[in-house]
């Protein structure tokens, strides 16, 4: 079992980088994906994903109960719904409109309802 998560979570990995430089493709389920197969099956690898220097610090604060700041839950909505828009305007079957329009739903009302946004400290009033 552990090399079946390995391979999937090193594949989850790969997809989460590209999705960095690819607009349809997703970056932050990708991650999560990765970071929940290595958790169980490589703490190794598991590690290096958490410290990571470029997306490290959000699976922390994510799989920490932190949440995501507000800006980077404004720009995932709406990186998703430009994308989703775009895969609208191009089909021309009304059923993979509406699902379409129903996993963007689902998405926006789980990231605003039920992952916490995390609330950043206020800034030091000057001469402090």
């Amino acid at each position: 079992m552990k090399i079946i998560l390995n391979f999937i979570g090193i594949v989850a990995v790969i997809l989460g980088v590209l999705g960095i430089f690819l607009p349809l493709l997703p970056t932050t389920p990708f991650l999560l994906l990765a970071s929940a197969c290595f958790a169980r099956a490589s703490p190794r690898m598991h590690n290096w994903l958490r410290t990571n220097r470029v997306f490290g610090k959000y699976l922390r604060d994510y799989e920490n109960g932190a949440g995501i700041p507000l800006r980077g839950k404004v720009w995932i909505l709406i990186f998703m719904w430009g994308s989703m828009s775009y895969s609208i305007w191009r089909t021309d079957h009304l059923w993979v409109r509406l699902l379409i329009v129903a996993i963007g739903a689902c998405v926006t009302l789980y990231l605003t309802r039920f992952v916490p946004t995390m609330r950043t400290p206020p800034a030091p009033a000057d001469g402090e």
